[in-house]
């Protein structure tokens, strides 16, 4: 299947990185590309060497391929639009922070350092020609249900991983927000005092 690829590169304000400047999160995923392991494993471990705070690497995963039990689960835990086109990503993978330790010290920089390891395994993704979209819009207490999820978790996000698909496969509106021009607010908006 021939994919029109879409110019996504951000106009950034000053040079960044290629796969910075690049990397987008597409909601058209190609249904029936097999999801390359080397790429997907190599995304998790550029998450796994994200820094954390004192090395307490407080990130956990749920990874499910496609067509499995697992993989309808996941899919079955996303809310609102997102059910309506992730579930055709060959992974989607359930990101949970580990709020506190086996002796219940709490981890307050939990959903910050899981945040780092997402944005690395986000990069090598992309780098080695993936693409990730993370939702927001997930049942938390479905995904904490699941086996192996231990009570110390809590369910941040879903990131949809995999090839690139056509969007003329998505619904009118989703093909819309795919062509959407890409906006962010200026940088000095973003920087609350600088000396």
């Amino acid at each position: 299947m021939s994919t029109p690829t879409l110019d996504r590169t951000a106009e950034t304000s000053v040079p960044l990185l290629d796969v910075l400047a690049t990397r987008w999160s597409p909601r058209a995923f190609d249904a029936t590309a097999p999801i390359d392991e080397a790429k997907l494993m190599a995304a998790l471990e550029a998450a796994r060497w994200s820094p954390s705070a004192r090395n307490t690497q407080p990130w956990r995963f749920i990874v499910a391929r496609r067509g499995t039990d697992l993989h309808a689960a996941v899919d079955s835990a996303l809310m609102g639009f997102n059910r309506e086109w992730a579930g055709q990503a060959q992974v989607l993978i359930a990101a949970f922070a580990e709020e506190a330790d086996a002796e219940g010290a709490p981890h307050p920089w939990a959903q910050y350092d899981l945040g780092q390891a997402v944005a690395h395994l986000s990069v090598q993704a992309h780098a080695d020609g993936l693409f990730v979209h993370q939702m927001g819009g997930i049942d938390r207490a479905a995904l904490e249900a699941l086996p192996g999820v231990s009570e110390n978790l809590r369910a941040v996000t879903v990131i949809a991983l995999g090839a690139l698909g056509d969007t003329a496969a998505l619904s009118e509106p989703l093909q819309q927000r795919e062509a959407a021009p890409r906006a962010r607010r200026p940088l000095a908006d973003s920087i609350i005092a600088e000396a």
